[in-house]
């Protein structure tokens, strides 16, 4: 056959057509993945799942995401594509392969591309976060302190790395955590009453009859330090970066023990001043002395008057030339920010800040670091840089030498000194309590079919006002994370003068956390809030559906148009409703209503075959 005929051929044109549809497809594959593309398709909309799912196979119908917009038709949204399960551990603004993609210019040397670096709505990951082969359901508190099912976060390699310091062991389907540490391998019970030991503190408790409860522990590791602390009465918030360590984090979460993906790079961390009396840092790797002491200066302005510093390292006790030099040096810092030495024992020194700012101002001019500006709100958190200088404090608490708070447990019922910076007088506090503890008992009575005394463990409060829901949990065996919105007054720094842990976040955005951290999320009119501020409502649910564990619940309280915009997609989500609620209690208008939806467990078929 000549050539000249061969473009005339059925069977070539047939070949012809084919190639160029695969290279279109291709090209089409390419875009997608490139324009944050999350859910891969295996023939079909979205991956089919075990006999465990709930959904059905069909298309994406076209569906709001803005509350009080109906559907065409009554069209309701049927599925949601689920993630490859590259994403099962997904941290959407602690995502590397995004700074990667977008080239963002970060200075590695300060940390910052340890920081939050959210994606563009275009380039969000809206689909489901899928559970690693084999997930299990926690395993209840308190046994989880030291045990937790090796499916669920199934990464051995600090079993390895860190054997030597004992931070945890595989055994079996089971990892363990004998409770040892970086600088205390013998376990962290015997370091802590150590620490209060050479603190003279009586009986060798670190909670000094109540007067230490809100700690924070710098570079936490699997958070051992923390976990061992809740019996003393103490809370620590325990931080660290999604580091070589990765899974670190999310170990301590699914232990139960309250913690949170952060870095001391280049921005404040999400805390009030003056929420600590104690910051803890064991061997954890970092530089305090650069950039004139930023680092260190940071610890300052969030450590209440007479906190502490408690540092085990190398530089504290070694006599080799450089630890030396660093230790003088940071002597030298510390003495210009009117820190004084506590106690000094073996290989961990512990500073004590200063009550009042007399030596602040007894200082020679132009020492080293200065005061902050007078116009330096020492409360901004939210995306505001650090700056090398020492915050000092207010005149009302310069005047009391202190903080002026009850020992814990009157003072998570005490109206705190602050109360006063948003006009709050003591009787809307106590009202306030009095309200969410009827609301907290009407939630509870709709949840008790559902759940046992250890059904709930790690609890988050999407909108946290004065701290008062996480106030009537206290007799429950859980803890909170409060959670305060960046654009209303920073009342954050009450929560944590009643004892109490939390954050400060836009729900416009992914929460640093790692994927089935929760069992309860509380928002109370969370979506009402998003949506004046033209947020997708949609990316909301499918965050909190991130970050919620198979099983858990959510407390919506809200308008009703809210609830029957959350309605449409409950399906989608795989949830269930537990129970549906006029709202009582409080200053609500009458369309406010309560519903309790709960997760379902679902697999993709792949960690279903596993399961089998």
């Amino acid at each position: 056959m000549s050539r000249g005929r061969a473009d005339g051929s059925p069977k070539k044109r047939l070949i012809t057509s084919v190639l160029v549809l695969v290279a279109i497809c291709s090209l089409l594959y390419l875009y997608s993945k490139r324009n944050g593309s999350s859910a891969l398709e295996y023939g079909s909309k979205i991956r089919k799942f075990g006999s465990t799912y709930l959904g059905v196979d069909e298309d994406v119908e076209e569906s709001p995401s803005r509350l009080g917009e109906d559907e065409e038709d009554g069209i309701i949204l049927k599925s949601i594509p689920v993630c490859d399960d590259r994403h099962s551990e997904l941290i959407p603004c602690l995502d590397r392969n995004l700074i990667y993609e977008t080239r963002l210019k970060l200075d590695l040397s300060v940390m910052e591309h340890y920081e939050r670096h959210c994606p563009l709505p275009e380039r969000r990951y809206n689909c489901l976060i899928p559970p690693p082969p084999g997930y299990k359901i926690p395993i209840k508190w308190p046994k989880s302190r030291d045990e937790v099912w090796k499916a669920n976060i199934p990464h051995t390699h600090l079993a390895t790395e860190k054997s030597d310091q004992k931070w945890m062991v595989v055994k079996g389907e089971k990892i363990g955590f004998p409770g040892g540490g970086t600088h205390f391998h013998y376990g962290a019970d015997k370091y802590i009453a150590s620490m209060a030991n050479m603190l003279n503190f009586s009986k060798n408790i670190l909670n000094n009859g109540g007067k230490v409860r809100t700690v924070l522990d710098v570079g936490c590791g699997v958070a051992s330090f923390g976990g061992y602390l809740l019996s003393s009465d103490i809370i620590a918030m325990s931080l660290a970066p999604n580091d070589v360590h990765q899974n670190q984090i999310q170990f301590a979460l699914e232990r139960g023990i309250p913690a949170y993906l952060g870095v001391l790079g280049t921005k404040r961390l999400p805390y009030p001043s003056r929420s600590f009396e104690l910051a803890h840092c064991s061997r954890c790797r970092i530089d305090w002395l650069q950039r004139d002491g930023i680092l260190l200066l940071e610890l300052d302005r969030v450590l209440r008057p007479g906190g502490y510093f408690a540092y085990s390292s190398p530089e504290a006790y070694a006599q080799d030339e450089e630890d030396l030099r660093i230790w003088k040096a940071m002597s030298e810092l510390v003495e210009r920010m009117c820190w004084k030495i506590a106690a000094k024992r073996n290989q961990t020194v512990i500073w004590v800040k200063p009550l009042t700012n007399d030596c602040y101002m007894e200082r020679a001019p132009g020492t080293q670091p200065p005061l902050c500006r007078s116009d330096d709100d020492p409360d901004a958190v939210w995306n505001v840089k650090m700056e090398a200088c020492i915050t000092p404090y207010s005149d009302q608490s310069h005047r009391a030498r202190g903080s002026g708070l009850a020992p814990w447990p009157a003072r998570l019922t005490s109206p705190p000194p602050r109360l006063g910076d948003f006009g709050y007088s003591n009787d809307i506090f106590e009202k306030d309590m009095e309200v969410w503890q009827q609301r907290v008992d009407s939630y509870w009575n709709l949840l008790s079919p559902k759940i046992n005394s250890d059904t709930l463990r790690n609890v988050m409060d999407m909108k946290a006002n004065l701290g008062s829901f996480a106030a009537a949990l206290k007799n429950k065996d859980v803890w909170v994370m409060n959670v305060v919105p960046e654009d209303v007054p920073n009342t954050l720094k009450i929560i944590y003068d009643r004892g109490l842990i939390g954050t400060v976040h836009s729900w416009c955005e992914a929460f640093s956390t790692y994927p089935r951290t929760y069992d309860l999320l509380h928002a109370w009119t969370v979506f009402s809030d998003i949506e004046r501020k033209g947020c997708s409502g949609v990316d909301l649910l499918i965050e909190m559906d991130r970050i919620l564990r198979p099983k858990g619940f959510v407390i919506f309280r809200d308008k009703r148009k809210v609830v029957e915009f959350i309605n449409k997609y409950m399906k989608a989500l795989h949830w269930e409703a537990v129970a549906t609620a006029d709202a009582e209690g409080g200053s609500e208008q009458d369309d406010d209503v309560v519903f309790i939806v709960q997760k379902k467990i679902w697999r993709t078929s792949e960690s279903f075959r596993n399961v089998e």
